[in-house]
């Protein structure tokens, strides 16, 4: 077996076992079954491929998006390697951290540069439409959530009032935030009495998984570095404005994820200040600065968030955003190198990475995904 037929058979093996993780996270989340209950059956497995198979399309079409205008450049790359992740193990609620294909030979035109960043958001985009149409024009009675949970049937329809303020304990609670789209969706598609509410949309898996199509089309659209949002940002502005675009995006949303989480009423300062300036320093090498000013913009970073978080303790960022701006600044850096041949884009090549820059707004949520856990007191 030679190199190439290895790597087949591992790509094939990854999207099995990401099947398998993401068809086990969708029962779980969806109906509340687990794979380590006892009474697991093969049914229930079955019932999570409501949010495996939309979720898997998407993924796919996206990757395949970049794998067929990269073969249509006539530039080699891999097929898809997909990321599972399974939820029992990790505290991973989809069971994926995605997929990703390899490009083996360099990008020499900012043309080609141009296709491939923009080719794999709006297949997956697409796909991720297709889905929120059916899952909003199939909805259920709004007595379904009962199946789910029993104790809010003696509140009637107006369960909301009365639950969500008073958790059980140990419970654990996955709230959405919703993007424009979904709004448009909620209002304009879908019969208003029978919307999900935000805390109960992972029991809605076709709906769930055309959201989650939107999170990942935003994060891959983030104008930073050789992300797809970096590659069309590259594209349309040249090399010069998306060093700047990409800096002022990157710093910024560093801002808003730390928003609130260092105030001086935080326990443990002691530990905690050189933690998050250590944090800091980690992210902004992405910027590739010297390490005298990354140190400094550490420093200066940090004492704005701490004075913000000490006059204004009311402003709250979302600091799930703090992975992926560690994953940025450590690993996929914020500035696009510049590629070989600079010609500019036709007018057609400008429309699709304006629209993609549009799309890219229109999937943004502020705070996607919150999960919260409710112990008990002491």
């Amino acid at each position: 077996m030679n190199s190439d037929q290895k790597r087949v058979l591992l790509q094939v093996g990854l999207f099995i076992a990401t099947f398998i993780t993401t068809t086990i996270a969708g029962a779980e989340w969806a109906y509340g079954r687990s794979v380590l209950m006892p009474d697991y059956t093969w049914q229930d497995f079955l019932s999570g491929l409501a949010f495996s198979i939309p979720f898997l399309m998407f993924l796919t079409f996206h990757e395949f998006g970049h794998y067929f205008m990269a073969r249509y450049h006539n530039i080699k790359v891999t097929l898809p390697y997909y990321l599972p992740i399974p939820s029992f193990l990790l505290p991973n609620p989809i069971g994926t951290l995605g997929a990703v294909i390899r490009i083996m030979e360099r990008i020499y035109s900012k043309t080609q540069n141009f296709d491939i960043g923009v080719s794999g958001p709006l297949a997956g985009f697409i796909i991720g439409l297709v889905t929120l149409f059916y899952g909003f024009t199939h909805l259920p009675e709004p007595e379904y959530i009962f199946q789910f949970h029993p104790e809010y049937e003696q509140y009637g329809l107006d369960y909301a009032d009365h639950v969500y303020e008073n958790q059980k304990e140990n419970t654990m609670d996955l709230t959405i935030g919703k993007n424009l789209i979904f709004l448009f969706f909620e209002h304009y598609v879908a019969d208003p009495e029978r919307v999900p509410n935000p805390h109960e949309v992972m029991h809605y898996p076709v709906i769930f998984a055309g959201f989650l199509a939107l999170v990942f089309t935003f994060l891959n659209l983030f104008p930073v570095g050789q992300l797809d949002g970096g590659r069309v940002m590259y594209g349309l502005f040249g090399f010069r404005i998306h060093r700047i675009i990409a800096s002022v995006f990157f710093v910024g949303l560093l801002l808003y994820s730390g928003l609130g989480l260092v105030t001086p009423n935080t326990p443990s300062l002691i530990w905690v200040i050189p933690a998050s300036i250590a944090f800091l320093y980690v992210a902004l090498t992405g910027l590739g600065m010297s390490q005298r000013d990354t140190i400094m913009y550490s420093l200066v970073i940090f004492a704005v968030l701490f004075a913000l978080g000490w006059q204004f303790p009311q402003l709250k960022g979302y600091s799930g955003w703090l992975v992926f701006v560690l994953i940025i600044g450590r690993f996929v850096g914020v500035q696009h190198p510049p590629t070989q041949i600079e010609e500019p884009l036709d007018s057609k090549r400008i429309f699709l990475g304006w629209l993609t820059l549009i799309v890219f707004i229109l999937c943004f949520a502020p705070a996607p995904l919150t999960i919260t856990l409710t112990t008990a007191k002491p």
